[in-house]
């Protein structure tokens, strides 16, 4: 098994995003690869980020794995302190496709430790300018 990482923008941001092959690609050969199908959706692609939809691309058409949340069997929470040690929930409730998402639905009461999906939001704030950047 080769393993294979895409990511796009701050590498901060847990963007990252891995894909498995049982072949093993020249890097430049593999970045040729998707150079090809970034340039081919990058104006229409409709999930979360470039990344996830190029790395959906080389799954459905060129035989990789991406290895993403949802195949996860489970997870562990490891701590130093026997207390904070846990199997973690591994299902996410996904919204009806059919639903409105509109941000004034959103519960401010809801606790998202619950195995709810969210997505991160990073903003520079300049205090002397009172803006964000």
């Amino acid at each position: 098994m080769f393993f294979y990482e895409l990511h796009e923008g701050d590498n901060e941001v847990f963007s990252d995003i891995l894909v498995v092959s049982e072949s093993e690609w020249e890097p430049d050969e593999f970045f040729a690869l998707v150079q090809s199908i970034r340039r081919r959706i990058q104006d229409s692609f409709v999930h979360d980020t470039l990344s996830e939809a190029i790395a959906i691309e080389l799954e459905r058409d060129h035989g990789f794995i991406h290895v993403s949340d949802d195949r996860i069997v489970a997870a562990v929470n490891v701590s130093t302190d026997d207390a904070d040690n846990f199997l973690a929930s591994t299902e996410v409730e996904l919204a009806d496709a059919q639903e409105d998402e509109d941000d004034d639905d959103i519960d401010p009461e809801q606790d998202l430790d619950e195995g709810k999906a969210f997505n991160t939001v990073i903003a520079e704030f300049d205090p002397r300018s009172g803006r964000l950047n």
